[in-house]
């Protein structure tokens, strides 16, 4: 897994840092895994845009990813590693033993021919899925349920992971990438190591027609609009200050946006740290 830096043949090229996809084995998906994905172009029912800046995009098909690992005790060979459109990650197609297919987000490192396994007992092995209360202290895990057999919601990304700190009674104390330390249940599943294509941040598109490949529309500056369009906008040529705020006038650097009465605010034992390094 690498990047690399393409010759500027063209202007869009020259600022340009691409993966090299050197783990990619192929690029035919498995067909029973595919379903069709709509655009909305940001419209809602009415046809009426709720969402900016969307629109266009390549085609797409969703590959329908096995977030619960629900298999146990049973091995599964990894066939390939593949790309995936719908995110930032690589996913690997897994057969086991009974001849059934599935999609997997896959971790740094894993190697076609591999098995892996999940359920409990199982040895807490590189793209094994097993409950939190018997992976190792420090161990470096991804897609973290939050609730036992609701399936991975947390560390999805690319190159994404949590540290398992320490396993208390029936829950267990993570450390996520945001910096933020919470409890879960031990009996939720995780698997260890982390998400594979951790270079994905230092990718560069090098122009405005890759990102529009990618179905995201171009966004206007706040402070370019007029004063009827942004509380941001408007005034003498270039004008500076002012708190940065949304288009609703809801502060968008600084204000804390997590409801203070969420039940679960209780399992947070550290908070997330923001932009300006405060909780």
């Amino acid at each position: 897994m690498g990047l690399k830096r393409l010759r500027p043949v063209t202007p869009g090229q020259r600022f340009r840092i691409a993966n090299d996809f050197s783990e990619i084995t192929t690029d035919k998906p498995e067909k029973s895994l595919l379903v069709p994905v709509k655009k909305s172009g940001g419209r809602n029912n009415q046809g009426k845009m709720t969402m900016r800046y969307i629109g266009g995009g390549h085609k797409r098909r969703y590959r329908i990813i096995d977030f619960k690992r629900d298999k146990f005790n049973m091995a599964a060979e990894v066939l390939t590693v593949e790309y995936d459109p719908n995110r930032t990650s690589f996913i690997s197609l897994v057969q086991y033993q009974d001849g059934e297919k599935r999609y997997i987000v896959a971790p740094e490192g894993v190697k076609v021919g591999q098995l892996l396994y999940s359920g409990s007992g199982v040895t807490p092995d590189l793209g094994n899925t097993l409950p939190i209360s018997e992976i190792p202290q420090g161990t470096e895990i991804h897609n973290i349920e939050l609730k036992p057999g609701q399936g991975a919601k947390i560390c999805r990304s690319a190159g994404s992971y949590a540290q398992l700190k320490n396993v208390d009674g029936n829950y267990c104390v993570i450390k996520l990438p945001s910096g933020e330390t919470r409890m879960i249940l031990s009996t939720c599943l995780a698997t260890v190591g982390k998400v594979s294509n951790s270079d994905h941040f230092n990718e560069n598109l090098g122009k405005a027609g890759r990102k529009r490949w990618l179905g995201r529309r171009p966004r206007t500056r706040p402070a370019a609009m007029n004063p009827v369009d942004h509380p941001l906008g408007g005034g003498e040529g270039r004008s500076k200050g002012g708190q940065p705020m949304s288009r609703n006038g809801i502060y968008s650097q600084g204000q804390k946006t997590r409801s203070p009465k969420k039940s679960t605010s209780k399992f947070i034992i550290e908070k997330r740290k923001n932009k300006r390094g405060t909780n």
